[in-house]
């Protein structure tokens, strides 16, 4: 994950401590390290999780220098992408309040099962299997930001309930629940059935 410089430090170290200590050094190395391997996957969820391209430049640059600026209160004991998810998930809310767009906990409601009941492959599976990415990433567009917000944390990001629990600010049934929603009204628009 990171290079001789930043591993030497101690054997026992693990990455996510040495990312810690070295943000709350505020070492321009971590943070050059931290940009290079996750700024593809920063971009990508914050266009996943607006629905468009322009404008998420701004929120990846306000992000890194968050993240620069409140370095110090990532303490290394869980993994360093929830933290940052969680960092430009409350940058891009801040954007969209001040722009007056639809909020991501908008439509919340109760009363589904958390998974989904058959053991059918996922929407997102299947897209993988058919190598029709567009298609996926069109459809995704239709999903409130909600349920594609946690779509995109679980399958493309590949982050865990809790995780995703932790970046969201809800609970893991939530999340759970997102997920089989965006799920259920994925599945016959990938299926080509009508919605």
């Amino acid at each position: 994950m990171f290079d001789y410089e930043l591993t030497s430090r101690g054997p026992m170290e693990s990455d996510t401590q040495r990312i810690a200590l070295g943000l709350r050094q505020r070492d321009a190395a971590v943070l050059e390290t931290l940009v290079e391997q996750y700024q593809f996957r920063l971009v990508r969820y914050l266009v996943s999780l607006l629905g468009r391209r322009d404008g998420v430049d701004d929120l990846v640059q306000e992000t890194w220098l968050r993240v620069l600026e409140r370095g110090g209160s990532y303490d290394g004991r869980y993994r360093f992408e929830p933290w940052l998810f969680r960092v430009a998930r409350n940058i891009a809310l801040d954007t969209m309040r001040k722009r007056r767009m639809l909020s991501l906990d908008s439509n919340e409601g109760g009363g589904v099962r958390s998974s989904p009941a058959s053991g059918e492959a996922s929407p997102y599976t299947l897209a993988a299997r058919t190598q029709d990415a567009e298609r996926l990433a069109k459809a995704l567009q239709t999903l409130e930001p909600v349920y594609r917000e946690a779509l995109v944390l679980r399958f493309q990001e590949g982050l865990s309930l809790q995780e995703i629990s932790v970046i969201v600010g809800a609970p893991v049934s939530t999340v759970a629940s997102r997920i089989y929603r965006g799920l259920a009204t994925l599945r016959p628009q990938l299926q080509g059935e009508t919605a």
